[in-house]
Order: C-alpha cells, then sequence, then structure tokens
C-alpha cells in the first residue's frame, strides 16, 4: 500500500520515534487562495504546528507519487501547475497513474494520513450534506472518508454554505462522534456556534486526547471530528454572516451553479461580498485549528 508514498525525511523520522505529526491538506494552496498567497498560507500553518510541539506533514500527488511532507519548493512548484487537480478519493489514483499534480481534499488529506499512520489532520471546515442535497443528493466525500479512516480532524465545524444539521446527522449515522472543544454547540466555520450540539464537550486537551485515543483503541474503525470554534476575537459578525451568505446562496441559484462547483462558487462570491474579510476569519481558524492539532497530537503521543 505504501508503494506510492515518499514520506519526507523529517515526518519519517518523527513518525518512527512517536513524535506527534500533524496532516495538512493542499486545496488551500491551489484552489483556496492564488498564488503566491497559498503557499504563504500553508508554511504559516507549518510553522505554528512545529511552534507548538509537533511536525507538520503537508500532502500532496505530483509526478506519480504521493508526497507526505512537501518541501518549500514542491508547494510552489504545484501552486503554480495551473492543471493541478482537487483529489478525493474518486479521482485519486487516475491522476496518480498520469503523473500530474494533486492537491488534496479533506477526504484524500484522511486517506494518505491513515496510511501513513498520522493520526491527526488539521483543516478549516470539513465538507458535508449540500443544502439542495433532496434533489442533487450532493453529499461530500470527506464524510464518507471520515467513516473509513481513523484520523482526528480538527476543523471549524463545517463549511458555512452548507446544510450543517443534515452534516451532523450523517456523521451520527455514520458512527462519527464529533467531539467539542470548550464548546456544546458544532460551530459554523465563520461563526462560532451554528445552534446544534456536540456529541460530547471536552475543556482541556489531556481529556480530548484521552477520549479520541479510547475511541481509536475500540477499533469502531471510524474518525473523530473535533469541533474548535474559530477564536471570539476573528468571528465574523452575524449581520454580515448572515447577509452574505444569503446574497451568496441566491446568486448560485439565479447562475444554475450546481455540483462540485457550488462550494468554490459560493466562498469565492463570499470573498467578494465581504472584501476579503471572509478571506482573513478563513486564515485566522485555520491557524486556531493547527495549533490546537499539534496540541492533540502532542498529548496523544504522550499516550493520551
Amino acid at each position: 500500500m505504501m508503494e506510492h508514498f515518499e514520506v519526507s525525511n523529517f515526518v519519517s523520522a518523527a513518525l518512527k520515534a512517536r513524535r506527534p505529526v500533524v496532516a495538512l491538506e493542499t486545496t488551500l494552496v491551489t484552489h483556496g487562495l492564488p498564488h503566491p498567497q497559498g503557499v504563504e498560507a500553508a508554511t504559516a500553518l507549518e510553522n505554528t504546528v512545529l511552534a507548538h510541539g509537533a511536525v507538520p506533514a503537508t500532502i500532496g500527488v505530483m509526478e506519480g507519487g504521493v508526497h507526505v511532507g512537501l518541501t518549500l519548493d514542491q508547494l510552489h512548484r504545484l501552486a503554480a501547475a495551473g492543471d493541478t487537480a482537487k483529489l478525493n478519493l474518486s479521482n485519486f489514483a487516475a491522476t496518480l497513474a498520469s503523473g500530474g499534480p494533486g492537491s488534496t481534499t479533506v477526504a484524500a488529506t484522511l486517506f494518505v494520513a491513515a496510511r501513513a499512520g498520522i493520526e491527526v489532520f488539521a483543516t478549516g471546515g470539513i465538507g458535508g450534506v449540500h443544502r439542495d442535497s433532496e434533489e442533487t443528493g450532493d453529499v461530500s466525500a470527506d464524510l464518507y472518508a471520515l467513516a473509513r479512516y481513523p484520523v482526528a480532524v480538527v476543523c471549524a465545524g463545517a463549511k458555512a454554505v452548507l446544510d450543517l444539521a443534515k452534516t451532523v446527522e450523517r456523521l451520527e449515522t455514520l458512527g462519527v462522534p464529533i467531539y467539542g472543544l470548550e464548546t456544546d454547540q458544532f460551530p459554523a466555520f465563520y461563526r462560532r456556534d451554528s445552534g446544534l450540539p456536540v456529541d460530547a464537550r471536552f475543556d482541556s486537551i489531556e481529556a480530548l486526547a484521552h477520549a479520541v485515543r479510547t475511541h481509536f483503541g475500540l477499533g469502531l474503525g471510524t474518525g473523530v471530528v473535533v469541533a474548535n470554534p474559530i477564536p471570539v476575537e476573528d468571528e465574523m459578525p452575524k449581520e454580515v454572516y448572515d447577509r452574505t451568505l444569503g446574497q451568496a446562496l441566491a446568486d448560485a441559484s439565479a447562475q444554475g451553479i450546481s455540483g462540485r462547483a457550488v462550494t468554490p462558487f459560493l466562498l469565492n462570491r463570499m470573498r467578494e461580498l465581504t472584501a476579503g474579510e471572509s478571506v482573513a476569519v478563513n486564515l485566522a481558524l485555520l491557524q486556531h485549528n493547527a495549533r490546537v492539532a499539534a496540541l492533540l497530537a502532542s498529548a496523544m503521543a504522550r499516550g493520551g
């Protein structure tokens, strides 16, 4: 299973020594922000992980290899490629076989992390059930990857443009617990509180690590969603959130946007409508998640 994997010496040494490692995705680099801002954001996340005691493992596909621990040069090449595929579980093998470049979504990063032996992954927000899923059947592969791969995903909930109630319900159906760090509520990405409850609340990293370790130790086979709300000082004001999200949804409907194009369209429209404020909020929550993921990985490595 590891014949296509190229694990950097830094990450490999950490895994062998059972030091804390945090997986990081690359869709932010290739599809979330323009070059070179995506690379700058990715390196900032790596530095945050390092500063809080863990080893970052940024993941991407290029030249027929699955790279676990991309170098700065590889990050720049991935971002500048122009034809980089956004990888999920359905197009992963074809892209790898073609030798073309690919950046990893939550689902693809979960797969690689699990295969490489990395138990903690930091991202912004997971994908989920789309608002028009009754008509389209559109449900993110992230949820099904969480049901298959035992990795703890530290996130600010699910992306705000989704149907959060149905996303939480689907996670329960799939046997994926939602553990809230210092919160009783599932976060709404740009906002701290969706009004939906988490499965269990933990008020310390040590208690959270023990619960995650227990979940994995039982052999249930599923991942864990660690709900980590954006810091109060970085939260998007409710009026701005409600107004811009409503307008973005209306614009998507009017333009007939559907399928995989919906989420990137809505996030880009939110960026336009907030004059870039949504990007600043996104970067803040990413940094917060990277910090918590590093602390969680460290506590788990200590036997949490």
